[in-house]
């Protein structure tokens, strides 16, 4: 006896509505496996980057201290520039100094700068006016004078004076300077 009027169908636990709820949590889950794998990169790109940045840092400082040291020896040079540029405008209005003290009357050939003295080459007319007009300046300004004479073809005298300052006068103005 049938009861009914359609032949029956075989029955699935899969049915629509379970099939729907299996898509959507697979869904979920998939999303959730891609959001996980996402912030797994994220945290290991973000180690990356701070250590990239840790090494960045102390090649910086390294870069730093190279620049400060270059800086030191620049400042020295240039410290060392300045007082070889003192010493110059120094030896130079020395050099001026001089020859304004050479009279007109008395002609300088050659002159010798030492580190403590001078010896100055030249013609004069008579010992008398290089006494009075050069070497009295000349005392006045080193310690020990020695000059000697001999005649010239022209009836003049040739002198060489050799003038010296005491060392110790040297390294007391070294030190004050």
């Amino acid at each position: 006896m049938k009861y009914s009027y359609i032949k029956p169908r075989k029955k699935s636990p899969f049915t629509t509505e379970v099939q729907l709820l299996i898509t959507f949590f697979s869904m979920t889950v998939m999303m959730l496996v891609v959001s996980y794998t996402f912030l797994l990169y994220k945290d290991y790109r973000y180690i990356k980057d701070m250590k990239e940045i840790a090494q960045e840092q102390i090649r910086l400082q390294d870069n730093i201290e190279k620049m400060k040291n270059k800086i030191a020896y620049i400042e020295q040079q240039k410290a060392l520039s300045q007082k070889v540029y003192t010493q110059n405008s120094v030896l130079k209005d020395s050099i001026s100094n001089l020859f304004d003290l050479v009279p007109q009357r008395i002609t300088l050939s050659r002159a010798e700068l030492l580190r403590s003295g001078l010896i100055l080459y030249g013609v004069t007319p008579s010992k008398d006016v290089y006494n009075f007009m050069l070497q009295a300046p000349l005392r006045s300004i080193f310690q020990e004078t020695y000059t000697s004479f001999y005649p010239a073809q022209n009836g003049w005298l040739n002198f060489v004076s050799t003038n010296y300052m005491k060392e110790s006068d040297n390294e007391e103005l070294n030190i004050e300077n």
